[in-house]
């Protein structure tokens, strides 16, 4: 079988079984796993790109997912004017004093001599630039999150078109990466996940607990919908939707559901395409073949005149945007913002399981890997209890082994994880769809 014939064959039985789940349970199943399969497969893309590309041991995943979801909040949600009045400027100011003082530091650790009057100098600014950031913080924040808690208490968004956020997402996870990149990046490889898993838990633990900025664990609700996405309602409206239902035989609610996720699946498609193609193009330039030189060897890549730091940065930052472009989809998907589900542990690990899958350095492979991992994410959970229901149905009830089997059925998930890697990397190392 050739390679294209083989990759044809294994996207259309991926779509053949969501095809399945919409024919034997319902076809709102079917499409809500399209849309999480695309997003999925997005950030396996942009994992990919660092890991595929460079050979950058990223664990940070879900800290740039998290401030891809962040940048939905600032971008879409409409400004709280009551905060704002009570202690917004003050918490700019506040920002802005802590952002000054980093920067102060710095200037005096490059412009002086080494020794003691560096440090004393040191120091002194960091620590008068602390006493002032804490002045202005604490009492503006006290204010911000006083401000109706039940339902507001931060500062709120700029109130535009949710779809500006996903761009914005990405520019808020690349910023970030850059940060990471300029710091980390210089460890070996062991010790860059090391560090990117500590980053992001970092994040998630700042979005969880400033609630000034999104209201940390009392999550962030109403997050509005693309313009070209109605609510149920509207479409339920409207005599042509009527029409056709009736024309289908179906019932208008359920139908409004399907129609609404069929155009999220459109919209994330078309992000999806955009992006493989620029990345497909990138891989297969010039730039795309220094990196993979880079990849595996740098040292005779760094003699070859290649800046392997610059190239590292480039890359790292690239990944995680796109990483943080599918956070800001998620959370417009999900139409809220809630940082405790964000485990950098737990949903770090399935993406990485979906680009060794799929198949590292292959961009196709990755997308591929999204889909099948996240497929198998969701149907596990309701196939568990099925599968053991019906080969412990010949031991009586209330059997100790039975009981046992029915328990563990919760567990599926994490054992099919585990039973899929360890298939493809004893049969398919390099993955479903390897690199060429």
């Amino acid at each position: 079988m050739s390679i294209n014939v083989k990759n044809i064959f294994l996207f259309a039985a991926i779509f053949g079984l969501i095809a399945a789940v919409g024919i034997i349970q319902s076809w709102s199943v079917a499409f809500a796993i399209l849309n999480l399969g695309l997003i999925s497969a997005l950030m396996s893309l942009g994992v990919n790109m660092q890991w595929g590309y460079a050979g950058l041991f990223n664990v940070g995943t879900m800290g740039f997912v998290a401030l891809g979801g962040l940048a939905t909040v600032l971008v879409a949600m409409p400004p709280v004017k009551e905060a704002w009045a009570a202690g917004g400027l003050r918490m700019m100011g506040a920002l802005v004093v802590g952002a000054l003082t980093i920067l102060a530091g710095r200037l005096v650790w490059q412009r002086m001599a080494p020794g003691r009057k560096r440090g004393l100098a040191l120091g002194a600014v960091l620590i008068v630039g602390f006493v002032v950031y804490r002045w202005l913080y604490v009492p503006a924040a006290n204010a911000i999150e006083s401000i109706n808690p039940a339902s507001t208490g931060y500062l709120g968004g700029l109130d535009l078109e949710v779809l500006i956020a996903w761009p914005v997402g990405g520019l808020l996870a690349a910023g970030a990466a850059w940060i990471v990149a300029k710091t980390a990046l210089g460890l070996r490889s062991d010790y860059l996940a090391i560090a990117t898993l500590g980053i992001a838990e970092i994040i998630v633990a700042v979005m969880k607990n400033e609630e000034w900025l999104d209201r940390g664990v009392k999550n962030v609700i109403g997050i509005p919908r693309p313009f070209v996405v109605p609510y149920e309602v509207e479409i339920q409206q409207q005599p042509w939707f009527l029409d056709m239902a009736s024309g289908l035989g179906t019932d208008p609610v359920s139908l409004s559901s399907i129609w609404v996720k069929l155009l999220y699946a459109a919209l994330f498609t078309v992000v999806l395409l955009v992006i493989l193609w620029m990345a497909e193009m990138a891989l297969k330039s010039p730039w795309g073949r220094m990196m993979r030189a880079i990849r595996d060897n740098e040292v005779a890549a760094e003699a070859m005149g290649k800046d392997v730091t610059a190239r590292h940065l480039q890359i790292f930052v690239l990944g995680s945007a796109v990483i943080g472009i599918a956070g800001a989809m998620l959370t417009t998907l999900d139409g809220q913002l809630t940082p405790g589900t964000y485990n950098p542990l737990r949903f770090t690990f399935l993406i990485w399981v979906m680009v060794i899958v799929g198949g590292s350095g292959n961009n196709w492979g990755a997308i591929l890997g999204g889909f099948l991992i996240w497929f198998l994410w969701v149907e596990v959970e309701a196939l568990g209890p099925m599968l053991m229901e019906f080969f412990t149905f010949w031991l009586p009830d209330g059997n100790p082994v039975r009981e046992h089997l029915m328990k563990s059925a919760a567990h599926m998930r994490l054992l099919t994880m585990g039973v899929i890697l360890l298939l493809v990397l004893r049969f398919s190392p390099r993955g479903l769809i390897p690199e060429k």
